[in-house]
């Protein structure tokens, strides 16, 4: 089961994850056991008004409890330009929703992502994979 220390809750937790573009963000869902991750539509200019309403109705309608937003960090693990833009992001979604926002590494969700088909954007798909690796992460905790 999905129990995410994160929120201080011993119990199921569904998590959004988006992957940060200014102009598309892809967006995944998981199931509250963590075992079931969806690509959603993207969200196209994440980081305007309508762009911040629309991730915050979909947390709503999703009931989502945690959303997690890929940080594209360097090879080396620093923030290069697109990081700090990414990092703004954040801290305008934290202050909109009523849950928790947090970061998470996505350095290879991209090239994992382009790896894999289906109907979904590729930017919903790399949602997934950063979806799919936090979860593991936190499984592993």
């Amino acid at each position: 089961m999905n129990k995410l220390g994160i929120l201080g809750k011993n119990v199921p937790v569904k998590v959004l994850a988006l992957d940060y573009g200014s102009r598309h963000t892809g967006v995944a869902v998981s199931d509250p056991t963590g075992s079931i991750v969806r690509p959603l539509d993207e969200i196209e200019d994440a980081g305007s008004e309508r762009g911040l309403e629309a991730i915050a109705a979909r947390v709503a309608k999703e009931g989502a409890e945690l959303v997690v937003v890929g940080m594209p960090l360097t090879l080396r693990g620093e923030e290069g330009s697109q990081a700090k833009e990414t990092a703004a992001f954040i801290e305008k979604l934290a202050a909109r929703l009523d849950i928790a926002v947090e970061a998470y590494d996505e350095r290879f969700t991209s090239s994992i992502a382009a790896g894999r088909g289906g109907n979904a954007s590729r930017h919903s798909i790399a949602a997934c994979c950063l979806l799919e690796d936090f979860l593991q992460s936190q499984q592993r905790q």
